[in-house]
């Protein structure tokens, strides 16, 4: 006989099903062998259920031990996979009754002293299991995250091995966990607060009307972290599906405290020394990195010409395509990555530029070499490029009276509305297709004509063009209009001046280099 339990390989947001066959043969004694392209976790689960089954009263009997991991050519990752081979080492011992994994798919890491700990992962096992008409065993820790998977599907989480031999043979019952708490949204501060910068002010309503990226290029002390600090204020809630797939990528990195989510968007601000594996995922498991981790949130990157430039490139794919696709040997592991990408830095190293009159002690080219640690496509996938003057002491010195976040909110979300009753998925204007973007974006005949000589004059790459026919969409929406009137290309044109002159002084000091 073969106990066959179900438990799941985490490949991305992905729980791919694995049927872990236990099975006793007469021979050599004392060999446990895992076999199906176990990791180093997934084999050290052999002390780890011997250890367990001793701390319950169970030694393992003095017969060859074989657990394979079916399908034997996809890759197991991962500490999980304990409890489902400890429960068919159960069964096939007679210590548990022969349908006890059926009806189940089962998951947990066990401590040595019989106890089931908490593994990332539960939320999503949870979906899968629910997709295949199971019911999921997990530890007891991650019973309230695996409860927000809704469904008819049953769910136990002990917290011990023996709690779960019990309950399959009715000495306890274990009652099904509920979901985590929402926890209420962070406290976000107000807009108002932002003395001065009336057109960053503006760059940042449009930024979240629309889902735009959006670059900010000013002196210290401009206000460029305040403002960005204040955009997850301005937008929307989240929309339930929109939850659970940030919530599933949460999971996997371990992020789900007690199964509380949120519906406030993700904020992530990683530091600019971020390597490769942090930034957009990686490492020995492939997890998800700062980029998933803003899935229909925010991402904002500070001093940004102080990330490594091999970091920068890396996000060029996941703000085209919405996600990371992380290549390994033998598999290809991918998170979702639609996030909305905030940039903040100094005009040059000295942080003033030639703009602020100051005298630069590194040299006449300080700004050119600057921003040229920037790439060119890179910056062109900036919606909204802004440059912020030095606030002045007129500004400091005066009264708090700009607009509140909640009234500036109020505009987005009548934006966001408009753009979710056109494609009826929920879609921003940043995240539409061409397609669907050339019918509803078409500009007047002023507007076209404007939009073509920006274009000749700017020197606009085809991705520029769309990009500044995506945010005029979107300025249409803050107006209530039908169509993209001239005023809205005009406008959309002004919020890329920066990015470009930022990018013709790029290529004009590596042409300099070159030569």
């Amino acid at each position: 006989m073969v106990a066959q339990i179900t438990t799941f390989a985490f490949h991305g947001v992905d729980a791919r099903p694995v049927t872990v066959q236990v099975q006793l043969t007469n021979g050599n004694g004392n060999i446990f062998s895992v076999v199906g392209l176990p990791d180093k976790a997934v084999s050290e689960a052999r002390e780890r259920v011997r250890a367990a089954l001793s701390a319950v009263g169970l030694g393992l009997p003095v017969k060859r031990i074989t657990v394979n991991l079916a399908p034997a050519d996809l890759p197991k990752e991962g500490s999980h996979f304990d409890l489902a081979i400890a429960l068919g080492l159960l069964i096939e011992m007679g210590a548990a009754p022969h349908d006890a994994g059926s009806g189940f798919a089962v998951m947990g890491e066990l401590g040595l002293d019989g106890s089931i700990a908490p593994c990332a992962g539960a939320l999503p096992a949870a979906v899968a299991a629910n997709a295949m008409g199971l019911g999921l065993i997990c530890p007891a820790a991650s019973g309230a995250e695996a409860a927000w998977a809704g469904g008819d599907a049953a769910i136990l989480a002990p917290k011990s091995l023996i709690q779960l031999v019990n309950h399959f043979k009715g000495a306890q019952v274990l009652t099904a966990p509920k979901p985590g708490a929402l926890e209420a949204p962070p406290a976000i501060p107000d807009l108002a607060d932002v003395k001065g910068q009336e057109t960053a002010k503006r760059a940042l309503e449009v930024a979240a009307a629309g889902g735009h990226n959006l670059l900010m290029v000013g002196p210290p002390g401009a206000g460029k972290s305040m403002l960005a600090a204040r955009l997850p204020g301005l937008l929307p809630p989240l929309s339930p599906k929109e939850m659970l797939e940030i919530s599933m990528v949460q999971s996997l990195a371990g992020l789900l405290e007690g199964g509380r989510l949120t519906h406030a968007r993700p904020f992530r601000a990683p530091h600019h020394s971020a390597s490769m594996a942090a930034m957009i995922g990686g490492g020995v498991r492939a997890k998800p990195g700062e980029a998933s981790l803003a899935h229909h949130g925010v991402l904002f990157l500070d001093e940004l010409p102080e990330f490594t430039a091999p970091v920068l490139d890396s996000l060029r794919q996941p703000l085209e395509t919405g996600d990371v696709l992380i290549a390994r040997a033998n598999f290809h592991v991918r998170y979702p990555a639609r996030f909305q990408l905030v940039a903040a830095m100094n005009p040059c190293r000295c942080g003033y530029g030639r703009a602020s009159g100051r005298a630069c002690g590194k040299g006449p080219n300080c700004e050119e070499i600057y921003q040229s640690r920037i790439s060119g496509p890179l910056l062109d996938r900036m919606d909204l490029s802004i440059e912020l003057p030095a606030v002045t002491p007129a500004d400091l010195a005066g009264p708090a009276n700009g607009e509140t976040t909640a009234t500036v909110a109020q505009r987005v979300a009548r934006a966001r509305e408009a753009q979710t009753a056109r494609s009826g998925e929920g879609a921003s204007n940043a995240a539409l297709c061409d397609a669907d973007l050339s019918k509803i974006a078409a500009p007047d005949a002023e507007g076209a004509s404007l939009l073509s000589r920006a274009a000749e004059a700017m020197f606009l790459s085809a991705r520029a063009y769309t990009r500044i026919l995506r945010v005029a969409r979107t300025l249409a929406d803050l107006d209530g209009a039908d169509g993209v009137k001239r005023r809205h290309i005009a406008e959309a044109v002004s919020f890329r001046k920066a990015c470009e002159r930022s990018a013709g002084s790029a290529a004009t000091t590596r042409r300099a280099a070159q030569a």
